[in-house]
């Protein structure tokens, strides 16, 4: 004869298989919770396909600069952390602005590298500077001139802007030299902010510094003139370390621009073929021809 304690521990162990058997029959369906939002980036478009670099290069900290063709020179400079992790790999060209053209090409449908390279033949194709989307359409923020046709409005003197005219191609700083709208441009590109001053000195002090990492394309002029273009492409720098950077290097830097960067920054050199993808399509983008 059971005991009562027995008799309420077999009662219970009979509700627990009971309970079991009902939730086996019968699964519970938890409401589903919405999916997490995902930023979207600020130039919002169709992504391109992932970055990605075709260059073989040393794998060494510094190749130093290596002659692609007369007047054209490549250079990658990897950076490390205190841990001997790799934290950026950047890669530049330079260019003899003597034996190269530059232009600035704009669509209000942007493209991918890839489509601007085929479209115009050009031997190099960098991203250009801001733009934003109104009625579907893709218009450049700063001042752009394309054929000598003028897009968008001056920015202020924080700013600076590559200047393409029959004479040849330079970078300024508007702060020192504000855009002239009778000026004969036949092409130009606005964006900021200036990393680089004219005469080598720092760009973007520590007090506007805003500690956002991002990738980063700069344009640049150094001291004998030629023009220097410089991706970031694994976004180690924000701005203030950047210009420090630059400012800093052996690169003899006379003034360097930046251009929009994030998913933006994105270079294409057809021959030898080497390109960092862009991971957004593209409005506005920097040419370079062989003369």
């Amino acid at each position: 004869m059971l005991t009562a304690s027995a008799l309420i521990s077999r009662t219970f162990l009979f509700l627990l298989l009971f309970i079991w058997i009902v939730v086996s029959c019968n699964p519970i369906h938890p409401t589903p919770l919405p999916p997490t939002a995902t930023p979207t980036p600020t130039s919002a478009a169709a992504p391109s396909p992932a970055s990605t670099l075709l260059p073989t290069l040393d794998p060494v900290p510094d190749t130093g600069w290596y002659l692609l063709q007369p007047g054209l020179e490549r250079r990658s400079i990897n950076l490390y952390n205190d841990q001997n992790q790799q934290v950026e790999a950047l890669y530049l060209l330079r260019l003899d602005p003597h034996q190269f053209r530059l232009d600035v090409a704009y669509h209000e449908t942007p493209q991918n590298l890839e489509n601007w390279q085929k479209e115009t033949n050009a031997l190099i194709v960098v991203n250009g500077g801001y733009f934003r989307v109104e009625n579907e359409k893709y218009i450049p923020n700063g001042l752009t001139v394309i054929n000598g046709e003028t897009f968008g409005s001056s920015y202020g003197p924080f700013a600076g802007m590559l200047a393409i005219s029959d004479h040849g191609v330079e970078l300024r700083w508007l702060a020192s030299r504000p855009y002239d709208p009778y000026e004969p441009l036949r092409a130009a590109l606005q964006s900021f902010p200036v990393l680089v001053k004219p005469g080598g000195e720092l760009g973007f002090p520590a007090q506007y510094e805003d500690n956002l990492k991002a990738r980063r394309t700069v344009i640049g002029q150094d001291q004998e003139g030629r023009i220097l273009l410089i991706i970031a492409p694994r976004g180690h720098f924000t701005l203030h370390q950047l210009s420090v950077y630059l400012t800093g290097s052996d690169l003899h830097l006379d003034i360097a621009i930046n251009l929009d960067g994030g998913p933006s920054s994105g270079i294409w050199l057809a021959q030898p073929r080497e390109t960092i993808s862009s991971q957004t399509l593209l409005p506005i983008v920097i040419l370079v021809h062989a003369r």
